[in-house]
Formats: C-alpha cells, structure tokens, sequence
C-alpha cells in the first residue's frame, strides 16, 4: 500500500467524509460520490458491464463510519446502503479521481433519464 489514512473524519451534516493520508494528500468525498460508487455488488454488478446507475442519491447522508480491520472502512449510509467495503486505495482513487466519476455518474443518470434527486415519499 503506497499510504495510509491518518484521518478519516465525517462532516457534522454527515454529507462529506474528509479522509487524510500519511503522505499530506487529502480529500473531502461527498456521501453522494461515495454512495453511487459503493465498491459493492450491488452498485459495481459482478463484472465491468453490470455497473449499475443509482439515481435519487443528492440528499443521502452517511450514517456511521466502521473500521474494517486494518484496511477500509464499512459506510452505512441513510437508505440503509451497507455493504460496500471502502479500502484505503479504493478512498484514494476516488479523491483523486471523483470529479471523472461523478461526470460520468451525471452523464450515464442524464442517459438513462434518470435524476439526482430522492424520490419523496407520497
């Protein structure tokens, strides 16, 4: 592993985790980023095509944020999303990255004719 977190911390609207590493890189991800891109099954499908577009995720907040042994983090998130196992390389590549993602994440909603916004609850 090229580095390790030294902060991992969640905003008080619990809608960024700031995320720190031993080498000074830092990164603030929003829940929504990390939500749509969730290293889970459920969102990543079981091979490169089967990723699948989340939509109604802008207003998603993080619920709790668990040490998974020496190496990520589990992320419980509002709509009660919990099994993406988040590695500290897997936090790195979305803070350097995220932007890239979340454009794609926009183009492939806007494709799909899907939106951002939460589905409100009649």
């Amino acid at each position: 592993m090229s580095s390790w977190p030294t902060e991992i911390r969640l905003s008080k609207d619990r809608r960024t985790l700031h995320v720190s590493f031993d080498d000074g890189a830092s990164h603030a991800l929003s829940a929504e980023l990390l939500r749509v891109e969730s290293p889970s099954a459920e969102v990543q499908g079981h091979g490169p095509t089967q990723k699948k577009t989340i939509p109604g995720k802008r207003e998603v907040e993080i619920l709790k944020v668990e040490p998974v042994g020496h190496y990520a983090v589990k992320l419980t998130f509002d709509d009660m999303h919990d099994t993406g196992i988040f590695g500290w390389d897997y936090l790195r590549e979305l803070g350097e990255t995220g932007e890239a993602k979340f454009q794609a994440y926009l183009d492939a909603l806007e494709a799909q004719g899907l939106s951002r916004e939460p589905l409100r609850r009649r």
